[in-house]
Order: C-alpha cells, then structure tokens, then sequence
C-alpha cells in the first residue's frame, strides 16, 4: 500500500499562500533574539537532517560516576547506569527514530516557531518533518503516541489543516484507549519492567490527545477515558505536601502495588520535570472539563513548585530535592513545562499574578545568555542545560527537543497574554 502523507501534492501546497500569525513585539529585544536564534537553529537543523529518517533528540554527553553518587546521595548500581558515549561522539546531536518517546517534539518545534514568526521555510520543513512520523498511528505499544502525534499532527491541524490528519489522531487515539483498564481506571504508561501495571505521572501530558479527538469526533468516549485517568491519577500520584510520585503501579484490582521513582533522586524526591508535567495536565483537565477539582489540584501543584524553587534565576535543579550545589544541573525542560501551565493557569484563576511573574521570570531566564544557544551552537538546539535521566547517566547538562518544544509554546502563550492587556 502506498504510504499516506499529511499533504498530497506537497509542491504544489508549499507554493501557496500561507497565514501569518503576528504577535506584537512589546516584551522586547529578548523575545526579538529568542526568533533569531530560534530560526537559525531550526532551520540549519533541518537542512542537515534533509535526507534523515531519524529526529534530534539531544547532544551527546558524558558522566562522573562519583558526581552521579554525589547527587543522588547513595551508592549507584553499575548495571543501573547507561555507558558513556564515545569521547568523538560528545556535544555532536544525538538522533533518534520515529518510534522514540520524542520524536513528535521537533517537528512540533517548527509548527511553534512558524507560528512565532509567519517564516513559511518553517512551515515547509514541519509538515516534512511532520509526515517523517505517519507509521506513529500503528503503534500500541507505548501511551507516548500522545506526545509524538498531538505535538506534530496536532498543531499541523490547526496550523495547516488537511483531511488527513484527522483519520491519523483518531486512530492514535483509539490506540491509546486499547491501554486504558477500566477496573484500574488508568492508561497503562510502560511494558517494560517489573511492574504489574506502571503509571507514571509522564501520561497526564497525553491525555490532550484524546481530549483534542473527542472534540474532533463528538465521541465522549476520549474524554471520559482521560477524566478517568486523570481521576484515579490524583488520588494516588501525590503527596500530603502536593509533590507526585514518578511511577504508581497497580494491581489487577485497581489496588496500588507500589509508589517509586524512574528518573528522580528517590522514591520520595520530587522529581522537577515530573511536577511540571503534573501542574501542566491538571491545569489542561480543569480547561477541557472545568472541573474544579482539576483546578484546585494544579494550584496546589503550582503553589508547591513555587515554595520549593530556590535557584535565583526561577530555572530548577533536576529534582526538587537534589543537593543544591553550584554543579547541581538544571533541568531547563522542566521550567519550560512549568511556564507553559502557569501561564495558562494564569488565565483561569482569580490570584493569576504569582503564576504570570514566575513563568516570565522563568522566559527571561531561558531567554538570557545563561540558556539560550548562540547560532550554530549547542547542536542545533535552542536551549541549554536539561537533565534527561540523571540516575541512568543519561542526557545531564544537555540541550533536549522536548525543553525546545514547550519553551516556545510558553513564549506563544505569554505574547497572546500581553498582547490581550
């Protein structure tokens, strides 16, 4: 069979007219040199990436055992840690195949950075980029395809609309729900590992997806899926001080077989990316459902993130509870997350200065020579010093496509906010 693309007649669409989508320059030259750099990096990515199958992910880095012990605070299990890459291969872009957890996030860079700028070389390349990800609607075996396809396919139909999009989101979608237990109440996140069914807080985030093809399709079923979800997610994921765990599994009865940590200091840390990932989801339950106790749970999230950010520059350390030392990394990802939410919840609550100045302050963080890249640097990528896995070794001190993604989609959100002042 002939393999479908989001567009037929790519040549002939390129050549038309594209919608511009203007934002008024009143925040300033830092939001000036962020579109700068930002082109540059992603059309110069692009180029080289022309003839590629694969996506970037990150830049190659490297690890100190003895460091990894030190933040963590406890002995490391060698056979627990990823080797580290060849000398050669550090600092040079690190790629990684459509089916990657990631993969969705590049080409969703672009669609944000077309609709930042109205460049239509950016549009040209997202919907390339885009289509590299069309086999993602036969995968069933990851709850990830809500990152990999909203991100692309998602912002491609409101950016670019075609027919074929829609068939593609439903039928992720329906993949999606083939993971959801209705005795547990939960879309199962991993097949991997020794958990009998593993949650993790990661899967609020692709709860949009379906949110978005009940709308498409005027079927609840999406919906009612994702507030299950979300739900059973709040009763068990979070803590008495508003922290969440990583992973929650189940048993078959819907009891929980155990709380812990993947990617976080330990199991009671309060892993950064991971309460970015809790205040954007039940910020966007409350949006679709209005729901109050979605609402009232991304506050108490927020308010919490707030009290325990105690770096200077409102960027966290990788986890929470991380050692706060000079070489403790950062976690550029998560504040881009945490911005993105707060400017929304900023929109939808009475008391909505505390969350607008904390993401601007956060923006004007990313947005400074501490993290933004200089053109032609940072492996393509548009910001610096992320924290992938610290305890697998894995991506420390790194650009990541994800922290690229949402630190546009908070600046998109932000200039809507000013704009409507």
């Amino acid at each position: 069979m002939k393999k479908k693309v989001l567009f037929a007649g790519a040549a002939l669409f390129f050549g038309l007219t594209a919608c511009r989508y203007q934002t008024s320059t009143t925040a300033g030259t830092w939001i000036d040199s962020v579109e700068e750099v930002a082109v540059y990096q992603l059309l110069s990515t692009a180029s080289e990436l022309a003839d590629s199958t694969k996506m970037p992910r990150t830049a190659w880095a490297g690890y100190e055992l003895p460091f990894l012990e030190e933040q963590l605070e406890h002995k490391v299990n060698i056979d627990s840690i990823h080797p580290n890459p060849a000398k050669e291969l550090l600092g040079k872009r690190r790629l990684c195949t459509i089916s990657d957890w990631t993969s969705g996030f590049f080409p969703g860079t672009l669609w944000y950075a077309y609709e930042l700028t109205g460049n239509d070389s950016l549009k040209m390349q997202a919907i390339r980029f885009t289509n590299k990800l069309n086999n993602v609607r036969y995968m069933k075996g990851t709850h990830d395809v809500g990152f990999m396809v909203n991100c692309s396919y998602g912002n491609a139909l409101r950016l670019a609309p075609n027919d074929t999009i829609k068939p593609l989101l439903v039928e992720t979608a329906n993949n999606l729900c083939s993971r959801f237990d209705s005795i547990i109440g939960c879309i199962r996140s991993w097949d991997f590992g020794t958990w009998h069914f593993p949650v993790i807080i990661d899967n609020m985030m692709n709860l949009e997806l379906l949110f978005n093809v009940s709308k498409l399709t005027g079927d609840p079923k999406y919906a009612d899926i994702a507030v299950r979800h979300a739900r059973t997610t709040m009763a068990n994921h979070f803590r008495p001080d508003h922290t969440c765990y990583h992973v929650v599994s189940y048993n078959a009865d819907g009891t929980v077989e155990r709380k812990q940590t993947f990617q976080g200091k330990n199991d009671e840390s309060a892993w950064s990316r991971g309460q970015g990932w809790a205040v954007y989801g039940y910020t966007l339950c409350y949006k679709e459902t209005k729901d109050t106790a979605f609402l009232q749970q991304a506050v108490q999230v927020a308010d919490m993130i707030i009290r325990r950010t105690t770096t200077s520059d409102a960027i966290p350390y990788w986890d929470f509870d991380a050692p706060a030392m000079s070489n403790t990394p950062r976690d550029a990802s998560a504040a881009a997350v945490i911005a993105s939410a707060f400017l929304d919840l900023s929109t939808l609550v009475p008391d909505s200065s505390k969350y607008f100045i904390h993401a601007e302050k956060i923006l004007k963080s990313l947005s400074g020579k501490d993290y933004l890249a200089v053109k032609g640097n940072n492996a393509g990528f548009i910001l610096k010093h992320s924290t992938g896995s610290l305890p697998h070794g894995s991506e420390i001190d790194v650009p990541l496509n994800y922290a690229d993604y949402y630190y546009l989609e908070a600046l998109l959100k932000y200039l809507r906010i000013r704009n409507d002042e």
